[in-house]
């Protein structure tokens, strides 16, 4: 008889530090430009702010800092970047990254646009090998602005892929500061927060380190999600998971695909932390598909459980 596997996530050392940081940018090298960016403005609202070295392009929402670089090249993550709010919050990450024994270099200036204040912020490279920016607050009147019926509130989480998530976990929570909300039972898959949000990062076992498994756009309620999967019909973009509801986080998701085959979440109504009132335990889920996706189980071609249901 086959005896599942359990794991148990550790939270040590700085667990908790950040309780303000949210994901600010995301950086990918895509096989054409001008598709992509093309595709962005016609689904998500995004508009190009800059341009940027090699004939890259900056995507924003408006005034306010940049939500997405574009890079010519094979499908790829090229960075990915958190906005710290918390009082000398980068501080404390460089010192705690440099007590690691980690490389920590001062962030190019040009990537905190719209800092509040003057620009700062520090890059790291993570367990995968890939660059992570960690930067003051900066102003982000292009969320504010949003018409929720035709583009997203922000751009919410990012989860990357990974074939050693206790690495990866150890690098976020015990030296940068993140919480655990949820695992997976078998240690493959965990949902980490850095502010009330359930998770701000999560990361996932699928082989491929230094992988962006997909990343997620909030959106206001559910009334929402009619609007959008009508809306990505007439664009001829297929949706290509949900819509459904997470129990880690119990959002509700629906998911498409960008034309370099990024997977994109659009999500609503994520469960919210409150960690300076309540005393929370990481929770553990089967490693079940009716655990990622509550209503039925259905899976996403490309994800996959280590048990199936009994």
């Amino acid at each position: 008889m086959h005896t599942p596997t359990r794991v148990t996530l550790q939270e040590r050392g700085a667990a908790g530090a950040l309780s303000r940081t949210a994901v600010s940018h995301i950086g990918f090298t895509v096989p054409n430009i001008d598709d992509a960016a093309d595709f962005y403005g016609r689904t998500v609202g995004l508009t190009i702010q800059d341009t940027l070295a090699g004939g890259g392009l900056r995507l924003g929402w408006g005034f306010g800092h940049h939500v997405l670089d574009l890079f010519e090249g094979p499908k790829g993550l090229a960075y990915y970047g958190f906005e710290v709010r918390d009082d000398y919050g980068i501080e404390g990450i460089a010192k705690r990254l440099v007590a690691a024994g980690h490389e920590v270099t001062d962030l190019d200036p040009t990537v905190v646009d719209n800092a509040v204040g003057a620009p700062s912020g520090i890059s790291v490279v993570d367990p995968d090998g890939t660059p992570v920016h960690f930067h003051c607050p900066v102003h982000r009147q292009g969320e504010n602005a949003a018409d929720p019926g035709r583009r997203p509130i922000k751009f919410q989480h990012t989860t990357l892929g990974t074939d050693n998530v206790a690495a990866m976990v150890s690098f976020f929570v015990d030296t940068v500061g993140f919480r655990i909300s949820d695992q997976l039972d078998d240690g493959k898959f965990a949902w980490l927060r850095s502010d009330r949000d359930h998770h701000t990062l999560a990361v996932v076992e699928n082989g491929h380190p230094g992988d962006l498994d997909h990343y997620s756009y909030d959106l206001a309620e559910w009334e929402d999600f009619k609007s959008w999967c009508d809306r990505l019909t007439d664009l001829g973009v297929d949706v290509v998971w949900g819509p459904g509801r997470h129990g880690p986080g119990n959002n509700l998701f629906v998911f498409f695909d960008d034309p370099a085959g990024n997977h994109i979440e659009l999500s609503a109504e994520m469960e919210k932390f409150h960690d300076d009132r309540v005393e929370y335990v990481p929770r553990r889920w089967r490693p079940v598909p009716a655990s990622v996706n509550l209503w039925g189980g259905q899976l996403a071609s490309w994800r996959k459980t280590s048990e199936s249901e009994i």
